[in-house]
């Protein structure tokens, strides 16, 4: 076994290094070794390090012991670190330097140490998520996500908001949210100046004017500006619903529409219109009811040129120039254009009424219904007669009452 001394900045000192050679790998036992009774070196597949690891157990040998240096020889000079090997204080060293060694060819990214760039590969490229919560089950591709989702087992959430009683466990997470109560949006965009309330959502908009989308869908080739919708959008094709309402058992892709859906069993609406007043359960839903007073109808049909004030509609409408019908009741065989319509259909047939109202009871089968029949108790009548200004609760009425100025 040949000997090598450790080199110091002082020079040399007395300690030496056992070096495996070549010449000897192969022999099943060792000059000045005693044989080993461990099951890593019975096995007899190892490489030099491993050996000489195991070498080190057997003999008691320190490797790295000097005078001068202690047992960890190699120090950073920026933040006075210490490491016993060498490959260790290598890596270390990159993000001092802000070297990234190792290439990942597929995804076109670098990474600082092979460890980094095995881990990429194995979530990246398989969609593993090797760290599953023993308490719920949730998985996650990075370990940072788990530690950050235990918290919620482990840690109580300190921070409650006054108007609405939601809890958070962090301070920032608290002042973020209190943003949707303000309507503060302090980040706003420099080219097309809408703004937001939060940070990341900025980062992800700034996408939509340079069209990067760095995120591709393996399966069906769509491709994203987030990693989070290309994770939502991998739940179409497997079918995971990982939001169930513990109410009503109903199961969800998206933590919003989850959410938003939780709302319908507290009632709670902390969306209020600053026009009219009237109050809903999701962001998304007082935007769309903005239109009314606006009347603004941003998506317009490329074709004939008929405006909508929501994208659905208007993906609704394409499909009549198309004349899609894709989905197929199979109790009647009547097609539709949207998998909504025939879900809203279906209740004619098995008579479910799942909109009740609070004040009186009445139950309804459609949305629409439901809401009209509300208006009946707030008296709100949104639609107005552009020839007289009469008010009505329903665009239907509106449109009939419209036959009187037009002799229809």
């Amino acid at each position: 076994m040949a000997e090598r001394l450790c080199e110091c900045k002082d020079g040399q000192c007395d300690e030496t290094f056992s070096v495996i050679p070549d010449a000897i790998m192969n022999k099943k036992t060792f000059p000045g070794v005693k044989p080993c009774e461990s099951r890593v070196c019975a096995e007899g597949n190892m490489d030099h390090s491993s050996l000489n690891c195991c070498i080190r157990a057997d003999t008691g040998h320190k490797p790295y012991e000097c005078q001068e240096h202690g047992e960890k020889p190699h120090k950073c000079k920026q933040c006075v670190e210490t490491f016993s090997y060498l490959h260790s204080f290598q890596t270390h060293e990159k993000p001092h330097t802000g070297e990234k060694a190792y290439d990942c060819k597929k995804w076109e990214k670098t990474f600082i140490s092979l460890q980094t760039v095995r881990s990429h590969r194995v979530i990246s490229h398989t969609g593993q998520k090797p760290y599953k919560c023993n308490e719920c089950g949730k998985a996650f591709e990075f370990l940072s996500e788990f530690h950050r989702h235990e918290r919620t087992h482990a840690r109580e959430k300190q921070y409650e908001c006054k108007q609405c009683g939601k809890a958070f466990r962090h301070s920032r997470s608290i002042r973020t949210h209190i943003r949707i109560h303000t309507g503060e949006k302090p980040y706003e965009c420099q080219q097309c100046g809408k703004a937001f309330s939060n940070s990341g959502y900025i980062r992800k908009h700034a996408r939509i004017h340079t069209g990067e989308k760095p995120y591709e869908c393996k399966q069906c080739g769509k491709a994203f500006n987030s990693s989070s919708y290309i994770r939502t959008h991998a739940r179409i094709h497997t079918g995971e619903k990982p939001y169930e309402c513990k109410q009503c058992g109903k199961a969800f892709r998206l933590l919003i529409s989850f959410q938003t859906h939780a709302r319908i069993h507290t009632g709670e609406k902390p969306y209020a219109c600053k026009q009219c007043g009237k109050a809903f359960n999701s962001s998304s839903y007082i935007r769309r009811h903005a239109r009314i007073h606006t009347a603004e109808k941003p998506y317009e049909c490329k074709q004939c040129g008929k405006a909508f004030s929501r994208s659905s509609s208007l993906r609704r409408h394409a499909k009549i120039h198309t004349g899609e019908k894709p989905y197929k009741c199979k109790q009647c065989g009547k097609a539709f254009s949207c998998s909504s319509s025939i879900r809203t259909h279906a209740r004619i047939h098995t008579g479910e009424k799942p909109y009740e109202c609070k004040q009186c009871g009445k139950a309804f089968a459609f949305l629409s219904s439901f809401q009209y029949h509300e208006r009946t108790h707030s008296g709100e009548k949104p639609y107005a007669c552009q020839q007289c200004g009469k008010a009505f609760s329903c665009p239907r009425s509106v449109r009939r009452h419209a036959r009187i100025h037009t002799g229809e």
